[in-house]
């Protein structure tokens, strides 16, 4: 919710996200889900403009509610729906129990009570995964094949390469994959039919490191610390402090950097 929002916008807005017509949680499997199914089962063609831009409006504003509430039920909270639909009801009547000033402070409040259990659960997820990528690469490193470099980064080689190895400043065609310690693929080129082509200092560290350890045609396995990919960064499936797993195979060093010129810093991708 945006603090330049008037409170009773604010009021209108949760109301009318609240209130799609007939639609409850199981009955649909999101927002997107749920506003193509309105979308195709509504006869539209005799809206005016008019209609269709208040239309758009609640629709927008339907879908922001619906995924504050399954946030919130995520998050382990369910929200008072009952409650929602008075308000709105009663900003649109004129019938306030509260002030604008006092329905802000509470809009603020509940806003503030989201981020703290967010703040919440991902500390206690990012913990769990510390301990958990620890115990990993414990005993990963006691496999056959698996080494460690000194930063703590784990590989193993699956397939040994004959071409060049590139250098951080180069840029590489690869193609991989990467998954999480229970297995979820949360990234893959090979998913996409299409290889990937970067500079090699533009990624999490641990690939700059591992990719250099490659020559062209090899394909290896990284077991990546999380201080070495995206630490305390939530990056869509990654929670923070995931130990990663990628295969990554170098199919060519496309670009090699000039001698002593580095390639602009970037954040890592």
């Amino acid at each position: 919710m945006h603090k330049s929002l008037v409170a009773l916008s604010t009021v209108a807005a949760l109301g009318l996200f609240a209130c799609q017509p007939q639609t409850t949680d199981t009955e649909t499997k999101g927002a997107e889900d749920k506003s193509a199914d309105t979308a195709s089962s509504a006869d539209t063609s005799q809206m005016t403009d008019a209609q269709k831009q208040a239309y758009a409006m609640g629709a927008s504003m339907g879908l922001f509610v619906e995924n504050r509430a399954q946030q919130q039920e995520q998050l382990g909270s369910t929200m008072d729906k009952e409650a929602l639909k008075e308000g709105f009801e009663d900003g649109m009547n004129g019938t306030l129990k509260f002030t604008q000033q006092e329905i802000q402070q509470f809009a603020q409040q509940g806003e503030q009570a989201l981020r703290a259990k967010q703040q919440e659960v991902a500390a206690k997820q990012a913990e769990e995964n510390k301990a958990e990528g620890k115990a990993y690469l414990a005993e990963n490193a006691k496999k056959d094949g698996v080494k460690t470099t000194d930063s703590g980064l784990q590989y193993e080689v699956l397939e040994e390469g004959e071409g060049d190895s590139p250098q951080a400043t180069d840029t590489v065609k690869v193609h991989y994959k990467g998954t999480l310690l229970d297995g979820t693929v949360f990234d893959s080129s090979y998913e996409r039919g299409e290889p990937a082509v970067f500079p090699l200092n533009r990624v999490i560290s641990g690939w700059t490191e591992g990719v250099q350890l490659m020559q062209e045609g090899a394909k290896y396995r990284f077991h990546i610390p999380s201080d070495l990919a995206y630490g305390e960064r939530a990056q869509g499936a990654i929670t923070p402090h995931s130990t990663l797993v990628f295969e990554v195979e170098l199919m060519e060093v496309v670009d090699k950097a000039d001698e002593g010129v580095k390639a602009p810093k970037t954040e890592d991708s």
